[in-house]
């Protein structure tokens, strides 16, 4: 146990000093901070008025005169689209649109400019939107009736418990916030972690060192103490995210307002977020070591290694459909699936609610896996790391795992 101890400490220590790791844990906090500044610094910058804009419209239908000026923007009329064409081309007027005589039926509006665009601006779009609106409805409606034509929805959702009571856990964009960028942050530190064992293990092996190891503990000590290394550092990095997230939210909400001060972090959030963490952490710390054990050369290892993160980033992959589709028992299937489970949970939690059972069973097969791994890489651990220059087939490591 103390030989387990004295390598976990040195793994922990040279994880903990590797230049990639600290900026890794470090310049997540700051670009926060930076961020927020910027974002301060911009919005303190007086916007410069915008410029006037003349919109020219021929009216073949007729009916349409009123409300020609919004905002910023002007309306026009002139009485044949030539008209129209010469005021453009002359520069008086930045566009215009034809209002055809059979427009009640087809709904077509024929714009035309000088500029090459892929569609119109969403300013311009709402100003003719509003003004044929408008002049289609006058005196037919109340002017509040039209105001709210215009707009008709807005919809506030509302969580409610079983019992009827307001959810303390409500849902909404503001909730994702946080647990996406945690399953990016996981991610990305899954593949450097691994990267790092790997590199490790590669050096050993390469300079011999790996044979003096071996010599004085055993292949399980050295194995779990290198994998608990691995988790303690990871542990240390996600207490600095989690205590650094709602300080830096706190900033930004008052500092900033506005949509960031809706983001907000699920209850369980988290505990869950550091279990998931640390267990994604030991689990790819193991397959690691797996694969740098038979792997000749630590570039061979990483490209291996490459195989068995894919999974971990298939959830970011279908962001989209996991919030339009929560509950479709694919997610279930990634959540439970020990390769995608972390970045899948900490995911769906700023989704939907996850079931009690789906949790205890994530975490379940996650420490299973963890466990079941360790034991058969213990197993082949010590033989293939002493080979140099081979890399065994498949068949020859399943030989061995019977074997051993």
């Amino acid at each position: 146990m103390n030989k387990t101890l004295l390598i976990l400490r040195h793994e922990f220590r040279h994880m903990m000093k590797r230049r990639g790791f600290i900026i890794m844990t470090v310049i997540v906090p700051l670009i926060a901070v930076l961020l927020i500044g910027v974002s301060q610094l911009v919005s303190g910058i007086a916007r410069p008025t915008a410029e006037a804009a003349i919109i020219g419209y021929v009216d073949e239908l007729g009916g349409f005169q009123q409300y020609t000026s919004q905002g910023n923007i002007t309306l026009v009329r002139f009485d044949t689209p030539g008209d129209a064409t010469d005021a453009l081309i002359s520069g008086d007027i930045n566009e215009y649109f034809v209002i055809p005589p059979d427009y009640i039926s087809t709904g077509v509006i024929n714009r035309y400019t000088l500029e090459k665009q892929l569609t119109a601006s969403p300013a311009v779009t709402a100003v003719i939107n509003n003004f044929l609106l408008n002049n289609l409805l006058a005196g037919k409606v109340p002017a509040a009736t039209i105001a709210r034509i215009e707009a008709p929805l807005n919809v506030v959702s509302t969580r409610l418990t079983e019992t009827g009571a307001v959810a303390p856990e409500q849902g909404g964009y503001g909730a994702l916030i946080i647990p996406f960028v945690f399953s990016i942050l996981l991610a990305l530190s899954i593949i450097f972690s691994s990267t790092y064992l790997l590199q490790g293990l590669g050096e050993e092996k390469e300079n011999r060192l790996i044979e003096i190891l071996l010599s004085s503990v055993s292949a399980r000590q050295l194995l779990t103490g290198k994998v608990l290394g691995i988790g303690a550092a990871g542990l240390v990095q996600v207490t600095v995210w989690v205590i650094s997230a709602p300080l830096l939210l706190n900033l930004a909400s008052s500092s900033i307002g506005g949509f960031i001060s809706t983001i907000r972090l699920p209850p369980n959030f988290i505990a869950l977020a550091v279990v998931y963490f640390i267990l994604g952490y030991l689990l790819y710390a193991v397959i690691s070591a797996a694969i740098g054990a038979i792997s000749s050369s630590s570039r061979e290892g990483q490209q291996l290694i490459g195989v068995f993160t894919i999974p971990a980033l298939i959830p970011l992959w279908f962001t989209s459909l996991l919030m339009f589709l929560p509950d479709n028992p694919v997610w279930v299937f990634f959540t439970i699936f020990p390769l995608s489970a972390p970045v899948e949970a900490i995911m769906r939690l700023g989704v939907s609610a996850i079931p009690a059972w789906q949790l205890v069973a994530s975490i379940g097969v996650l420490v299973l896996s963890i466990i079941g791994i360790l034991l058969l890489t213990t197993r082949v651990f010590r033989t293939y790391l002493l080979m140099y220059g081979k890399r065994p087939g498949v068949g020859e490591v399943f030989r061995s795992l019977r074997s051993g």
